[in-house]
């Protein structure tokens, strides 16, 4: 694989999850001013601004509406919308970094899903990091020593939908096109969060109020075609690393936009949870790379056994 596309790749992705932290941050900002579901629904909203850049020359806006496989789109519509709903609740009560750790948790129910679900073996390796991060969770949780509220579990929910996405995605098959994908995942908050928030749902007053939604439902949209060009550019274990760049960012607004420092068992627990993701990357990276000087080899031995006798 060509290296300058490599590292493009890899770019796009820190600038995706760069794109999701932000948007985060601005649904956190929002608290106390609208009602969570109304937020959710607004992601849907300023999502359509990114759909010209996300259509392919060969696909027709009509692909958002009519998915190859109506039934996982529908599951990824639902699964969108409980997670946009829960993850704007829980940032908005919890800090960053402690919202962030539990729905890094997803890999876990992934995990446990594509053994359940899809019959999927998973290597001891896998089991290892996803175990590592759970116990990570529980020293930032410390459940029985804190209370545990409202936001954890909105936490704990979106890590469970996100899950239930990935799941549908790969239950689709890849012959998905990309305006379905992203529809599904634009219709869910739409609808779901649209039906939630009309007990409460207010007209938001002020310019900042507005800027703060439209920040919040354009960087998440942005994040998403980021991800997909990068996805397009480099594998996905190389893609999947610079998740971890959002507890950093998430770090960072905690101290210096929310003012809610960490205590030293919320920052053990977050490295630990940073950790196990850390250790199934570097496992993959490895088996990559093992992949890949498999194929030179057994290329140039094709080449020497084809090569003409130059005696």
């Amino acid at each position: 694989m060509n290296m300058a596309f490599l590292t493009s790749g890899m770019m796009l992705a820190f600038a995706a999850f760069s794109s999701f932290s932000i948007s985060d941050a601005y649904s956190k900002l929002l608290a106390g001013q609208l009602d969570p579901f109304e937020v959710a629904f607004s992601g849907g909203v300023f999502g359509f601004l990114i759909i010209p850049f996300i259509r392919d020359k060969n696909e027709s806006y009509k692909d958002i509406f009519a998915p190859t496989h109506p039934l996982m789109w529908v599951v990824r519509a639902v699964a969108t919308f409980a997670a946009t709903a829960a993850s704007v609740e829980a940032f908005m009560l919890l800090p960053m970094p402690e919202a962030l750790s539990l729905m890094f948790l997803m890999p876990l129910f992934v995990t446990i899903l594509s053994v359940t679900l899809l019959h999927e073996k998973v290597s001891g390796w896998a089991w290892l990091s996803v175990i590592l991060g759970f116990l990570g969770v529980l020293i930032v949780l410390r459940p029985g020593v804190r209370a545990l509220h409202l936001g954890h579990l909105c936490a704990l929910i979106a890590a469970i939908a996100n899950a239930v996405g990935v799941i549908a995605y790969r239950l689709a098959g890849n012959d998905t096109p990309r305006l379905s994908l992203f529809g599904s995942s634009l219709f869910g908050p739409l609808v779901g969060d649209g039906a939630l928030m009309l007990a409460h749902a207010h007209w938001p007053h002020g310019l900042k109020t507005w800027m703060f939604l439209f920040g919040y439902g354009f960087l998440a949209a942005l994040g998403q075609l980021f991800m997909m060009m990068a996805t397009a550019r480099a594998p996905a274990n190389r893609v999947a690393l610079p998740q971890y760049s959002q507890m950093l960012w998430a770090v960072a607004f905690s101290y210096f936009l929310f003012h809610q420092p960490l205590d030293g068992w919320t920052f053990a627990g977050i490295v630990v949870v940073t950790l196990s993701g850390m250790i199934n990357w570097i496992r993959q990276h490895v088996l990559y790379e093992a992949l890949v000087l498999k194929a030179r080899r057994a290329a140039r031995r094709r080449a020497e056994t084809y090569a003409p006798d130059r005696g």
